[in-house]
């Protein structure tokens, strides 16, 4: 609870921006949805067999996994709140049009054939008769598509739409319950609120309904335009995945892109999701940079049959050079640090058996109960190789989740776990990653990767990019991941402090 105190008093803003992002996401997802669902319902009402077709077409859509969905439409329309919007309408219009079109087609035939006796035309009758009468299966499936859009919603914050997924997603990345928490009741209380308001707009006239409706559209419509006309356009857009790792980097390149060319504009896309919807964006120009690492790129991002050189230059060489010839991208001069694998114990173990190195643990292997993230446990370059490798064999091993392997060395479940070099937990937790002595692993050094069509227009921006070249150990990115995961400071801030303390940025 303290935890989560701490972050609605020092993130107040920022999640109150993510509010009004979900808002907006939301309620455009929703009147696109219903202009679209209800006019065609109505359309359709003496069209059985037309209407049975695109309610099928409609029930397909629903199908496909929002994350396919995102990535299919990330190289056609870009990142941000086009492609958010456009996905949550797909999912919204089935259910809109099944209710209403159920609405329309079942009201009673006796009371059809009394409108019809009345003279009343066609048009008189279904605004006098058909609407009234079917507004509750309409008005049902406005809520269901309004809860059912808030909570996908979430999963905009992994193309750089923002909302309440950022906190949810950070907080699985993390393992940080009080984001999670944040997240996810704020999103529930959206869900209750906007279903309490669409029930209670259902009361109203139809009249009065259809002004509310156009009223809606026109203060969106007038949103957008002012935005259109008032924001600044940007030129340079950074996106980086999500953890505090991802989003210090890109806060540290705004700040040097800046500092050198205060012309330029920048914005940046924290937590924007996975390693492919990066690249997607990069190679559509939907973003410009980001963060990556060498020998992520050499195993998930070119196409090559060499194997995976243990020497870090020679990796980010070859990394280079396969995306130059392959994708057109420039990949600058990486950092100084490498969040590679490693294997973690508690300080205590370590001290206890004299633990500094992987080879140590063949002298307490029987004593060793590990656990691993699943990719960890079967991947070649994980847990089969590494004991191949070390000649180990553990008493036991477990696979787990990788948002839980630390809580389960923390609480004694296991005594050593798969980990990433830099990870927070290492320090929150008092643990120690064991050298590779034998250098296994491949090295995974981070360094920008850039559009060609970025550094053709700014061919500057190479040297102010290449400041951060052999800079940042291993040691001062665990310290900073640790102020911004566990300590909660602004990703912001610890960069700009620490551009200032190694005099790449003067102080404001």
């Amino acid at each position: 609870m303290n935890s989560i105190i701490h972050i609605l008093q020092t993130q107040g803003n920022d999640i109150l921006n993510s509010i009004g992002q979900h808002i907006t996401i939301s309620l455009v997802s929703l009147l696109i949805a219903a202009v679209i669902a209800i006019p065609l319902a109505i359309v359709l009402m003496k069209h059985k067999k037309i209407a049975e077709v695109i309610l099928q077409i409609t029930s397909v859509l629903q199908t496909i996994p929002s994350l396919a969905l995102l990535g299919i439409l990330i190289p056609i329309v870009g990142i941000g709140t086009v492609p958010s919007v456009i996905a949550l309408v797909l999912y919204a219009v089935m259910p809109i049009f099944q209710n209403t079109y159920s609405g329309l087609t079942t009201i009673d035939s006796n009371l059809e054939e009394a409108a019809e006796a009345f003279g009343l035309s066609r048009s008189k009758k279904l605004v006098k008769i058909e609407i009234p009468l079917a507004m509750p299966m309409i008005i049902s499936g406005l809520r269901i598509a309004m809860v059912m859009i808030i909570g996908t919603a979430t999963l905009a914050a992994l193309i750089g739409a923002g909302g309440l997924g950022t906190y949810i997603l950070l907080g699985i990345e993390t393992n940080n319950n009080a984001l999670l928490i944040i997240g996810a009741v704020f999103s529930a209380i959206l869900a209750l609120i906007f279903s309490a308001l669409i029930k209670g707009i259902s009361k109203l006239s139809l009249k009065k309904i259809g002004i509310i409706f156009m009223a809606v559209i026109v203060l969106m419509g007038g949103y957008f335009g002012y935005k259109t006309v008032e924001k600044p356009q940007v030129s340079i857009t950074i996106a980086g995945k999500m953890g505090s790792e991802p989003e210090i980097l890109i806060n540290m390149y705004k700040d040097l892109i800046e500092n050198d060319h205060p012309n330029m504009k920048v914005s940046i896309k924290p937590n924007f999701g996975g390693t492919s919807f990066l690249y997607k964006a990069l190679k559509s120009n939907s973003i410009d940079i980001y963060p990556e690492f060498t020998g992520t790129v050499l195993e998930s991002l070119v196409k090559t049959n060499k194997d995976a050189s243990h020497d870090p230059k020679a990796t980010y060489n070859l990394a280079k050079k396969l995306l130059k010839e392959q994708e057109n991208l420039d990949y600058l001069k990486p950092m100084k640090y490498e969040n590679g694998y490693a294997l973690v114990v508690k300080k205590s173990f370590a001290k206890k058996y004299n633990l500094k190195t992987v080879s140590d643990l063949i002298k307490v292997e029987n004593k060793i109960h590990a656990g691993f993230d699943p990719d960890f446990y079967q991947l070649k370059d994980g847990y089969p190789g590494i004991s191949k490798a070390y000649n180990l064999e553990f008493a036991s091993t477990k696979t787990m989740e990788s948002s839980i392997r630390y809580k389960a060395i923390a609480n004694n479940k296991v005594n050593l776990v798969d980990g990433y070099t830099t990870d927070p937990q290492i320090e929150e937790y008092d643990l120690v990653a064991l050298k590779d002595n034998k250098e296994f692993f491949p090295p995974y050094q981070g360094a920008p990767l850039v559009s060609e069509k970025l550094i053709t227009e700014y061919p500057e921006l190479k040297a102010t990019l290449n400041k951060l070249a052999g800079k940042i150990s291993v040691e001062d990115m665990q310290k900073m991941n640790y102020q911004v995961a566990v300590k909660h400071e602004k990703a912001s801030k610890v960069a700009h402090d620490y551009l200032v303390s190694h005099n790449l940025l003067r102080e404001k």
